[in-house]
């Protein structure tokens, strides 16, 4: 060390911000976002191929991130679409009265987004969407947030709010995430997209940690183990970041960590006006200076303005291409399918011939396992819960979990002028299912009755206007879940349904159809997994076509050995 004083620091030496965590990997550590804006494009397909139809099977934001990438290429993607545009990410209209003059949404499925999600982002900046952060508990954007737990109520604007119970066990998830599963480490290669430094991280733990769940992990941890039963429960009914855990400690730890890893559970954003608009907006997006198709073309304009209806069957025609029946009775035969609904519907809805994908591959997307997911909305005349209590400085409501049936209320601020939006209740696994049996009106009852306990002498029904809105994800036949949840023991089906964009060694019968999805990608539940796939499938169905990437731009597949999720041995 010197004694020698050290000059005053210029604006030009404040040293830059640290890279962000973002969805680089871990299992694949490819750059999309970097893939998607590269001068050179994401690549081609030779000129005699353009024109040729691709069937796009369902709708949602990773079909339509495909039929737009697709069209973008020169070929004709054709969407069906048996539910309605948008997939998991609906947005839905209250209606009903005082409602009908107020472009006011519920969001049934993805309501939040982190920023992490950088590909999904490129396509919320290229739709001009405008995001706003999400009022998830003890964030600025929730202004305050109660914790109601075994009829203890405690109020917090901030963690350090909270009885000392609560920071013990978040230091101990924290604590034992480093310790055990080097997330520092892992982290750091993410920052500086080591793809290299990552996976020699990465991969050990996969095989450490594919057999092992969540709860396991938090139990026989140190951190955990050294505390209270007590503490292990309000980490399972709370959490942190997002709310509470337990609905997921039956899944794979792996799992867990790739949230956690890759910062989704932190810094979420909301759309405003509604996710379903990223979905819609690509439908409707018109393309300039595309290969093949005149300026102004759109993927709705290919489709003539409507998606075609579902698809019943799927199978190969005697000439090799792929043949598609939709529930009108028409039949068309397509050179390359992409099949984005959920792996469950490829053997309950829709007539698969058994040939198009190998007995493992049919093991693994039998095997995907669904989690149950219930919502109920209302709207209200104003965002009462910002009115102040005099008698406690309080404000009369806040974001909310629960160890009563409600688990999660969020609360929507929509602006002065405009009415508010109350998520009643989010729930998850064993609590979804006590609402299933119910219709909306009982659903609002139940709740109101549960908040009644936490907010005594708050009338929160006088403020309801409109039809309250609601969705049991389960109880959908075009869905049966409202995302994936794997178990332990599941990565290596994972792997085949994630690898199976690349098929030059498949044999020639299991050729040209692929999938795509949140279910088929390591993160479940995410519109970024759902998006990353769905690029895969982009390239393998360009590769299908006789396409290449651009030498300077190597798409997924040109790195997938190299970069590849681990395989383990069967």
């Amino acid at each position: 060390m010197t004694d020698a004083p050290t000059a005053a620091r210029s604006d030009t030496d404040v040293e830059p911000a640290a890279p962000p965590v973002t969805m680089f990997g871990p299992d694949f550590p490819f750059a999309y976002d970097e893939w998607l804006v590269h001068p050179d494009g994401i690549g081609s397909i030779p000129p005699e191929r353009h024109g040729e139809a691709v069937a796009v099977i369902g709708g949602g934001i990773a079909g339509l991130v495909a039929a737009y990438e697709l069209m973008r290429l020169g070929l004709r993607p054709v969407v069906y679409e048996g539910s309605r545009l948008g997939g998991r990410l609906r947005s839905v209209r209250f209606s009903g009265r005082d409602a009908d003059e107020h472009d006011v949404v519920a969001e049934l499925g993805g309501m939040r987004f982190p920023v992490s999600s950088t590909t999904l982002f490129h396509y919320v900046d290229l739709l001009s969407l405008e995001s706003a952060p999400f009022p998830n508990p003890l964030t600025p954007a929730s202004g305050s947030t109660v914790v109601d737990l075994e009829g203890e109520t405690y109020y917090a604007k901030s963690l350090d709010d909270l009885p000392p119970l609560f920071r013990e066990v978040a230091e101990a998830w924290d604590s034992a995430l480093d310790r055990i599963l080097h997330l520092g480490g892992l982290q750091d290669a993410i920052r500086a997209r080591d793809a290299h430094r990552l996976k020699a991280i990465w991969d050990v733990l996969v095989e450490a940690w594919d057999d092992r769940s969540f709860y396991e992990f938090v139990a026989s941890s140190d951190e955990f183990s050294s505390l209270s039963f007590r503490h292990r429960e309000v980490f399972g009914q709370v959490g942190f970041g997002t709310g509470g855990w337990d609905s997921d400690f039956a899944n794979s730890m792996l799992e867990i960590l790739r949230v956690v890893v890759t910062n989704c559970d932190t810094d979420q954003r909301l759309i405003v006006g509604g996710a379903e608009q990223v979905p819609r907006g690509l439908w409707g997006r018109r393309i300039q200076g595309a290969v093949h198709w005149p300026d102004g073309t759109s993927v709705a304009s290919l489709n003539d303005g409507e998606p075609h209806p579902s698809v019943t069957r799927l199978s190969r025609s005697a000439s090799g291409d792929l043949a598609i029946t939709d529930e009108s009775g028409e039949t068309r035969r397509f050179g390359a399918v992409l099949a984005t609904c959920q792996s469950w519907l490829l053997t309950t809805q829709i007539q698969c011939d058994e040939s198009l994908f190998s007995q493992k591959m049919w093991m693994a997307l039998d095997r995907t396992r669904y989690m149950q997911s219930s919502k109920t909305f209302v709207m209200v005349d104003r965002p009462f819960w910002k009115d102040v209590d005099p008698a406690t400085g309080r404000d009369v409501m806040s974001m909310t979990l629960t160890d009563r049936l409600t688990r999660g209320t969020y609360l929507f601020d929509n602006g002065p002028d405009r009415p508010g939006v109350i998520c009643l209740t989010y729930s998850w696994m064993s609590d979804a299912l006590k609402m299933l049996p119910h219709p909306v009106e009982r659903r609002v009852d139940l709740a109101l009755d549960a908040l009644a306990h936490i907010y005594p002498g708050l009338d929160i029904r006088s403020h309801i206007v409109g039809d309250p809105i609601t969705v049991s994800w389960e109880d959908d036949p075009h869905f049966l879940g409202a995302f994936k949840g794997a178990l332990p023991g599941h990565y290596r089906y994972n792997r085949r349904m994630y690898a199976h964009f690349v098929q030059d060694d498949l044999p020639e019968p299991q050729k040209g159809l692929f999938i795509a999805g949140d279910d088929v990608s390591f993160t479940p539940a995410w519109a970024e997994g759902a998006v990353q796939t769905s690029l895969n499938s982009v390239w393998g169905i360009m590769r299908h076509f006789g396409g290449t990437s651009a030498p300077t731009n190597p798409g997924p597949g040109d790195v997938f050995d190299e970069l590849g999720p681990v395989r383990l041995p069967d």
